[in-house]
């Protein structure tokens, strides 16, 4: 089966770095959007960016442009979203998530992705 398992949060000073990565593994995802998201306690779940997988178009949320990347490994099967100039605002669980589903339309929907990892927290101390 499908399994989408993220790694490397933790807690870090405000103006830190983290790098995330999602290993991906029970089938072939050549034409699937691969996304970030990320909820805060008592917030809903907001998009954070995406990457197509058999491409490099990249699409991020305006409150982490210019601080965070996103990008892929294809060989290794893993995205990772490199995050700098991390802010307290930026504490959450984050999740990978992968959808068939190509397009502005879709891409910061969660509703369109198929498949989720666990999560892992992120935690930015002031």
């Amino acid at each position: 089966q499908v399994q989408l398992v993220e790694s490397g949060g933790g807690l870090v000073q405000a103006g830190g770095s983290l790098r995330l990565s999602c290993a991906a593994s029970g089938r072939t995802f050549g034409s699937y959007t691969m996304g970030w998201f990320r909820q805060a306690p008592g917030k809903e779940r907001e998009f954070v960016a995406a990457i197509q997988w058999s491409a490099d178009n990249r699409y991020y949320a305006d409150s982490v442009k210019g601080r965070f990347t996103i990008s892929k490994d294809n060989a290794k099967n893993t995205m990772y979203l490199q995050m700098n100039s991390l802010k307290p605002e930026d504490t959450a669980v984050y999740y990978c998530a992968a959808g068939r589903y190509s397009g502005n339309y879709y891409y910061t929907r969660s509703r369109y992705y198929d498949y989720w990892g666990q999560g892992t927290q992120v935690t930015v101390s002031s």
